[in-house]
């Protein structure tokens, strides 16, 4: 029973980042998408086209939301590949693993 409490938990926070995320995203993007539009398995560079200036915005304003998140370290660790294939959903658990 408690093992399914925590991951209902985690489920909650999960969504409740994805939200947030998603505020975000549009936020920086404007008029161009609607939350309709953004799912866990979009792609920022394909799907969004988000630009390199347009990424450090989206990092700033989930930053302001979510102080513990350092992009600059999970960068570090990443290719140029795996940067240009980053999805929403990637986004989300990363700031997840960020606040465990």
């Amino acid at each position: 029973m408690e093992a399914q409490q925590t991951v209902e938990a985690a489920t909650r926070e999960t969504h409740a980042i994805f939200g947030v995320v998603v505020k975000c995203i549009l936020l920086v993007v404007g008029d161009a998408f609607d939350a309709d539009d953004i799912a866990p398995e979009t792609v920022f560079s394909r799907d969004l086209e988000l630009e390199s200036i347009e990424f450090i915005a989206l990092a700033e304003a989930i930053q302001n939301r979510y102080h513990n998140v350092n992009f600059a370290h999970w960068f570090s660790g990443k290719t140029l590949g795996e940067i240009a294939g980053l999805t929403v959903g990637d986004l989300v658990q990363f700031i997840h693993s960020c606040r465990s």
